[in-house]
């Protein structure tokens, strides 16, 4: 059974090799110093937040979100990194975060939760289309 719930200090370094799986998979890499960062503002639990998922105990899967203020509607939540363990993947973890997500941006005030994922990511995107809408919406950036 697949149990949802905050990180614990203990949870750090199976933290870090999903997040690390998860950047891997973006084709990125992130110093060590981003990993420090972010795992202290997770455990403050302020700005941004994080959630596992653990099976038996195991952490299989990670995601992290915060909430944001919209100049057209209450605050909304925004689900920035969802990474399950390849050896999870296809028994309901996915499903699990996002659910849990949602529940915890309901009683945020959210009006509502969003997140991107990459048009080839086939996998993720089979569970998206039946858990979400797909957006109009194209996306743009500038690298600063």
């Amino acid at each position: 059974m697949i149990a949802i719930g905050p990180l614990v200090p203990s949870d750090r370094a199976r933290w870090q090799e999903l997040f690390e799986g998860y950047n891997t998979f973006y084709e990125r890499t992130l110093p060590a110093e981003i990993y420090d960062e972010k795992w202290q503002a997770f455990q403050e639990g302020k700005a941004i937040h994080a959630l596992c998922a653990r099976d038996e105990g195991i952490i299989v899967g990670i995601m992290h979100f915060f909430k944001h203020p919209s100049t057209s509607s209450q605050d909304v939540c925004y689900l920035q990194d969802l990474f399950t363990a390849p050896e999870a993947r296809g028994r309901g973890v996915g499903r699990a975060l996002i659910e849990a997500v949602a529940q915890w941006a309901n009683q945020q005030d959210c009006c509502r939760l969003y997140w991107h994922t990459k048009e080839s990511n086939e996998t993720a995107r089979r569970l998206y289309d039946q858990v979400a809408e797909k957006t109009p919406f194209v996306h743009y950036r500038i690298v600063l």
